[in-house]
C-alpha cells in the first residue's frame, strides 16, 4: 500500500480536497498523480468533440484526420473554408448530415468572434455553458468537458456525467435516482469547492476510464 504523502508537500488543490472529504483523500491516496490539461484552441476541440460523439475513439481518429485532409496544406478548418464545403464533402470524411450541420454552426459561431477564448475563459461555469449551448449540437456535457480539457478550469462539476455518477455511487453508497440523485452529487461536491474539476478528474480515474 503507497504511503500518502505530507500534507506540506501537497497542491494547495490537493490539500484542500484531502481534508475536505475523507473519502475522496482515501481515492487520491490510491490514484496516480493527475496533471494539468493543456489549453487547447476551444474552436477546433469544439469540432472534435462532435466529430467523436457517439463512435469509438479509433474511429473518431480516423475520420478527424479525413476532415484536415479537407483542409490542406495545414489540416486546419478555417470556420470560412469549413462553411463552403458541401454535405456531399463532408460525408466522403465520415461525417453524417446531422453533424455537418452541428460542424458548420460552429464555424459559424466562431466566424462571428463568439468563441474568443480570452473572453470565455473569464466566464463562470454556467455562463460558459449558457454560451455554448446556444451552438445546436453543443449540448452541457460537451459545454464541461471543454471547460476542464480544453479551458483546464478548476471549479467545473458534470453531475450528468455517467462515469461521474457510477464512481459516486461506488465510493459514497448513494442509492438515489434521477434528479435525487443530482441534488445530493452536488451536496456531496460542494466542499471541494473551488477544485470541483480535479476531483471529478480523480473520480474518473478511480473507474479507470477517464474521458481524453
Amino acid at each position: 500500500m503507497s504511503v500518502p504523502p505530507p500534507p506540506n508537500s501537497l497542491s494547495p488543490a490537493l490539500q484542500h480536497l484531502t481534508q475536505a472529504d475523507s473519502v475522496l483523500a482515501r481515492i487520491i491516496q490510491q490514484g496516480r498523480p493527475i496533471e494539468p490539461s493543456a489549453h487547447e484552441d476551444l474552436y477546433l476541440a469544439l469540432l472534435r468533440a462532435i466529430v467523436s460523439q457517439q463512435i469509438s475513439t479509433k474511429a473518431a481518429a480516423a475520420i478527424w484526420r479525413k476532415v484536415q485532409a479537407l483542409f490542406p496544406p495545414e489540416g486546419y478548418p478555417e470556420p470560412a473554408a469549413l462553411l463552403s464545403l458541401s454535405d456531399e464533402e463532408l460525408r466522403a470524411a465520415g461525417i453524417s448530415r446531422q453533424k455537418a450541420g452541428y460542424l458548420r454552426a460552429i464555424a459559424d459561431f466562431a466566424r462571428r468572434n463568439q468563441l474568443d477564448h480570452a473572453h470565455l475563459s473569464q466566464l463562470s461555469a454556467e455562463e460558459f455553458t449558457q454560451h455554448l449551448t446556444q451552438i445546436k449540437g453543443v449540448g452541457r456535457w460537451t459545454a464541461q468537458m471543454l471547460q476542464m480539457f480544453a479551458l483546464d478550469q478548476p471549479d467545473v462539476f458534470p453531475e450528468g456525467d455517467l462515469g461521474i455518477q457510477n464512481a459516486m455511487r461506488r465510493h459514497y453508497g448513494l442509492q438515489e435516482t434521477g434528479r435525487a440523485l443530482l441534488r445530493r452529487m452536488l451536496e456531496l461536491a460542494e466542499p471541494w469547492r473551488p477544485y470541483r474539476t480535479l476531483a471529478s478528474k480523480y473520480l474518473w480515474q478511480s473507474l479507470d476510464n477517464a474521458p481524453g
